[in-house]
């Protein structure tokens, strides 16, 4: 028997999202807006309206999972007909998105790779979900944003966050062929530690293991699932889908409120005399969202006045002008790797037609490959400089091989370089103002390719007693060769993996509070605020949001009231509580015509 659909459409939805729409919260004032409704954006404004301002929460993007309502079968394959699902809901139909965004993703709106949907990127990536090692907060971030003051932040977290290491609802870990040649190479022949990756987060030294996903019974989750069906159930809060904001309204350092383009027309949307505005459409788009709102280099600023593109109101005396906006821009530097084993065995996912077994398991008990996105373990260490400083490298083995390399006994590995990176870019707007990234993201400082490369040749020295030959790079290679290798364009090798952050840091773009320096009122909360971290970014972008909720109410001088004592940390992990059903979505519509 069909297990039963635990996530509820209410006929409200329906109404709202395909009848007539609500106009009369645009002529309203608001205490805090939050402009994007991403893995951050929700989060805060979930946890301001918890707290009792009257929050709305603005997205840009439209229709993602099938808990957001809407035309469903526009939106997936046909074999999930019937049921309450999108591609978004199924794991294992992630990688469909790459091949075509649809409208998940934000097309010309960026020139970058990311989620512009309700969940932002949280809708649309593999769902890893690592908790970072305290030592990242205590050494990248401000004081107020130690480990120690992290702590409720991530507790609250994994509270409210299901995740899981096992995805499958019938307990049976699937495409296992990979994590065992792995877990051969690297634990047994190489001296890795088997570790529960986030109940021992904070070691990160030769460590292996399963990947933990933000997974709740065989489907996807995240924050659309948890905090925000938790906020549409307040009376105080409000999403707004189809709504793409345009710029800041300010009167000098105050913001006065957003303008944003609904049915194609610039309309503003006002804050209360004491409200705010969150900032929280992730590394690119908030970095130019301050551009556009007469905040950011002076050379950028003028440009952008000169094209009409800043408000009005705003004299040029009024610019902040500040080299910071955009600036330290980080993506993860890439490189695949091709594994090849006759005791491999690879798995490509349909998207139209899966094995009649594979769709069986998953629509009869959310259970077999398709509740995960293909990744079957994962591994860590450092590099400890001569200076004390430490760099991070990740490792995750994919169930298929890539691009040449596609037969049936091949996987993927993917190696990154994490903390401690000092390669960076920035955000820039090109010649019609669309923000996206520079050109020199990756490998800009040459400690970056040593430390990475060093990596690589260290542990393919345990390739041949594990069985398993690289295809795509001799396993034999001098450390040299592989630093040109990887530093060396190709389908393989220096390649974006759009962890895009770091581009709004602390101490020079917002201070401790997430404040933009020289506004009093706005907010920047997203992956602009973190620093390079040592894992997947998601889980350290919601904590951050976490505690930057906390933050925000105490400049507003409203009380925390979710802000409890600090537990022990519960990380325990399994199949992953249920989905709710949740109460009136009155409080949710959508503008304009979407056809994921």
């Amino acid at each position: 028997m069909k297990i039963s659909n635990r996530i509820s459409l209410i006929a409200g939805l329906v109404g709202g999202v395909l009848g007539a729409v609500d106009d009369s919260w645009i002529s309203e004032q608001w205490d805090a807006i939050i402009v994007g409704a991403g893995p951050a954006g929700i989060v805060v404004a979930s946890r301001l309206s918890e707290a009792g301002l009257k929050t709305l929460l603005l997205e840009g993007g439209g229709l993602s999972y099938g808990i957001t309502g809407g035309d469903l079968d526009s939106r997936r394959p046909e074999w999930l007909s019937g049921t309450n699902l999108t591609r978004v809901d199924v794991p294992g139909l992630y990688k469909s998105i790459f091949a075509d965004g649809g409208n998940l993703t934000c097309g010309a709106e960026v020139n970058a790779y990311g989620g512009c949907t309700i969940g932002g990127s949280s809708a649309i990536n593999a769902g890893l979900f690592f908790e970072p090692p305290a030592s990242d907060w205590d050494l990248y971030f401000p004081a107020e944003w130690n480990s120690t003051n992290m702590d409720g932040a991530i507790q609250r977290l994994y509270d409210t966050q299901p995740s899981t290491n096992l995805t499958s609802r019938d307990g049976i870990r699937y495409l296992q062929t990979g994590y065992d040649a792995a877990r051969k190479w690297l634990v047994d022949g190489l001296g890795y530690k088997d570790v529960d990756i986030n109940a021992q987060a904070d070691d990160k030294t030769k460590v292996f293991g399963y990947p933990i996903f933000d997974y709740s019974n065989g489907q996807r989750g995240g924050p659309v699932t948890t905090y925000l069906q938790s906020a549409l159930q307040r009376n105080n809060f409000r999403l707004q889908s189809g709504v793409r904001v345009v710029r800041v309204e300010r009167d000098g350092d105050t913001a006065t409120g957003v303008t944003a383009m609904i049915n194609g027309v610039e309309t503003i949307i006002s804050v209360t005399p004491t409200g705010r505005v969150v900032l929280s459409g992730g590394a690119v788009q908030s970095p130019s969202l301050l551009m556009y709102s007469g905040i950011g280099d002076a050379e950028n600023l003028s440009k952008l006045s000169a094209a009409g593109k800043l408000s009005a109101n705003l004299t040029s005396g009024e610019w902040i002008n500040s080299t910071a906006i955009g600036a330290g821009l980080f993506d993860n530097p890439n490189t695949f790797i091709e594994l090849q084993s006759a005791s491999l065995e690879s798995k490509i996912y349909s998207y139209e037609s899966p094995p009649t077994n594979d769709s069986a398991l998953y629509l009869d008990s959310r259970s077999g490959p398709y509740t995960f996105a293909s990744e079957t373990s994962v591994f860590w260490t450092t590099i400890t400089h001569d200076d004390g400083s430490i760099t991070g490298v990740q490792g995750t083995i994919d169930s298929s091989g890539y691009s040449d390399f596609n037969n049936d006994n091949t996987i993927t590995l993917n190696i990154y370089g994490t903390s401690g990176l000092l390669s960076t870019g920035s955000v820039i707007l090109d010649s019609n103002f669309i923000p996206g990234p520079s050109d020199n993201i990756y490998y800009s400082n040459p400690r970056d390719a040593l430390d990475i490369s060093t990596f690589i040749y260290d542990i393919f020295r345990g390739l041949p007693s594990a069985g398993l030959t690289p295809m795509n790079i001799a396993q034999n290679s001098t450390r040299g060769e592989i630093e040109t290798y990887i530093t060396t364009a190709s389908a393989y090798a220096r390649g974006t993996v759009n962890h895009w952050s770091s581009s709004c840091r602390f101490g020079a773009c917002v201070d401790s509070n997430t404040t933009v320096m020289g506004m009093g009122n706005v907010h920047v909360v997203d992956a602009s605020i973190l620093a390079p971290v040592t894992v997947n970014p998601q889980f350290a972008v919601m904590a951050a949001a976490e505690r930057a909720s906390e933050l925000i109410l105490g400049v507003a001088g409203v009380e925390c009231n979710f802000c409890g004592e600090k537990d022990v940390k519960d990380v325990s992990v399994g199949a992953g509580a249920g989905y709710g059903a949740y109460g009136a979505y009155g409080a949710y519509a959508s503008y304009g015509s979407y056809k994921e």
